[in-house]
């Protein structure tokens, strides 16, 4: 399995708008941080999307990717939903819906969002095209196949929010969480690559911070931990100097063999 990193900055993105400070300012690539998301591979070659942040054109364009499987959304958030037009590149290509997995109320979300990509009865005029999705609810502790793997949503809390976390075979997928309840941790416990939030060091109201992060990534038990959702608060070379050796920040771009 292979995870690429899309996107792994927050909501703000890195640089922020209007910020003079000296992250905004790096040189460094790893710096630059665009929203969060993400793409498995299977061991087939086939592609789960998770999320489809703002800049995902920008995003897939860069890693190259032509095609996915299916989407899945950890929530409805504009940070992680905002891209879902730019599908219209694959649903065009294949002249016929992407299966789009969700919570119900996720799910609800995005039928009311746009309508436009999921009422099969609001047609493009001849010689254009519309993203087109086909919603699947999922439910958690429910494991379902998608793209040919297992996929198992489990709930953790995100202030107001519902969130899905997932566990895709090896690998514990966690964004947007202020904690990973006992019954998400029994899920994820065991994976071999765990994908966790961490925004500031002090706490948050509805994020992990990153000693918190550090806490639920010991509870896993992941070989390897990567950092995502982060702020223009830390450098990566900063970050990856004070981390232990098995958890990296990770950063836009980045491709981890599982």
């Amino acid at each position: 399995m292979r995870l690429t990193f899309l996107g792994t900055g927050t909501s703000f993105g890195v640089p922020q708008i209007g910020c003079d400070c000296a992250v905004c300012h790096s040189p460094d690539p790893r710096d630059r941080r665009t929203r969060v998301g993400a793409l498995v591979e299977t061991d087939a070659g086939r592609r789960i999307l998770i999320d489809t942040p703002p800049e995902l054109r920008l995003q897939l364009v860069a890693a190259g990717v032509d095609g996915v499987d299916a989407v899945l959304y950890t929530h409805d958030h504009a940070d992680h939903t905002h891209g879902i037009d730019d599908i219209r590149a694959f649903t065009a290509r294949a002249g016929g819906p992407l299966s789009v997995y969700a919570s119900p109320a996720t799910a609800s979300a995005l039928a009311r969002k746009f309508p436009y990509i999921f009422d099969d009865a609001l047609r493009p005029l001849p010689g254009t095209y519309k993203p087109e999705g086909r919603l699947r609810a999922i439910e958690e502790g429910e494991t379902v196949e998608i793209a040919g793997v297992g996929v198992t949503p489990v709930r953790v809390p995100h202030g107001m929010a519902e969130v899905f976390a997932f566990r895709v075979g090896p690998l514990a997928y966690v964004t947007d969480a202020k904690s990973i309840p006992a019954a998400a941790m029994a899920v994820l416990r065991g994976a071999r690559v765990l994908v966790v939030n961490a925004l500031f060091r002090s706490p948050h109201p509805t994020h992990l911070s990153i000693p918190e992060a550090m806490d639920a990534a010991a509870a896993v038990g992941a070989e390897r931990t990567y950092l995502t959702h982060l702020t223009h608060k830390y450098a990566h070379a900063e970050l990856e100097a004070e981390l232990p050796p098995h958890v990296r920040p990770a950063y836009d771009g980045l491709v981890v063999e599982i």
